[in-house]
């Protein structure tokens, strides 16, 4: 028997046994290729996993601790820098001790009111150091203190920011001689330790004729003498009693 047809391998898909033997999942041969390619993936995934779960959180918690560790060293800077001041503050508060003790020296006070009857007449008198015998010499005539106590200020005549906080005292005087006597006399009231204020100044001129201690006519030369009065106002800081008193009645007057 003849066979006359040829066998063609290549048309019938492939040379003999070469069946894949290559492992098929879900209708899928895979290949080596497609086992590279499914290996990275899972690898890609599992970085990807790695960073979403550890590495993030990770990282989260050290820009947090980084944070809590920059508000922590701001907060020592401050306390050093609090600490640093605490000095000058006290340096500050000191000097504005001294500087109110200064100022309130240059008030009045009782002590300054039961010597300022002595502090006027040595001032008179040393205005008649460079005065001849038939001069007119200066004198004390009165200095009558107020029989009221000092009253607080309150009604703006100093302003009203002196209002509640001062009080004062009122001392008439009156003193006799000529007008370079009675200027230079002025001059150095307004130059005493307690804050005075002179008011109500009136001067006059004094009589020509003067008599000695046994009635005797004195001659006299030089300028005129004259007589001043004025009145004193001393100048006192209320204390808290006071200055709580003062707003009191302050507010009472005011709902009048």
């Amino acid at each position: 028997m003849t066979m006359s047809q040829d066998f063609n391998f290549d048309a019938q898909g492939g040379e003999f046994g070469s069946e894949t033997s290559y492992p098929v999942a879900f209708g899928i041969t895979f290949t080596p290729k497609i086992i590279g390619i499914v290996v990275g993936s899972l690898g890609f995934a599992g970085a990807a996993y790695m960073l979403l779960n550890m590495v993030m959180p990770t990282w989260e918690s050290f820009q947090n601790k980084q944070i809590q560790a920059n508000d922590l060293q701001s907060q020592v800077e401050q306390k050093k820098a609090s600490i640093q001041q605490i000095g000058q503050v006290k340096a500050e508060l000191a000097q504005a001790k001294q500087e109110t003790i200064q100022v309130l020296s240059l008030f009045a006070n009782e002590e300054t009111l039961d010597t300022l009857l002595l502090d006027i007449n040595r001032l008179v008198e040393s205005s008649n150091a460079e005065v001849s015998a038939n001069a007119v010499r200066a004198k004390l005539q009165r200095f009558v203190p107020a029989s009221e106590p000092a009253e607080p200020i309150n009604d703006g005549s100093l302003g009203a920011i002196v209002d509640g906080k001062l009080k004062r005292s009122s001392i008439n005087v009156e003193i006799e001689g000529t007008f370079e006597q009675t200027q230079s006399i002025v001059r150095n009231i307004e130059r005493l330790q307690p804050l005075l204020i002179v008011k109500n100044y009136q001067a006059r001129l004094s009589p020509q004729q003067a008599t000695d201690s046994s009635g005797e006519e004195i001659i006299r030369v030089g300028p005129a003498p004259i007589t001043t009065s004025f009145e004193l106002q001393a100048l006192m800081p209320l204390n808290s009693e006071e200055v709580a008193a003062a707003a009191q009645a302050a507010e009472g007057a005011t709902k009048r």
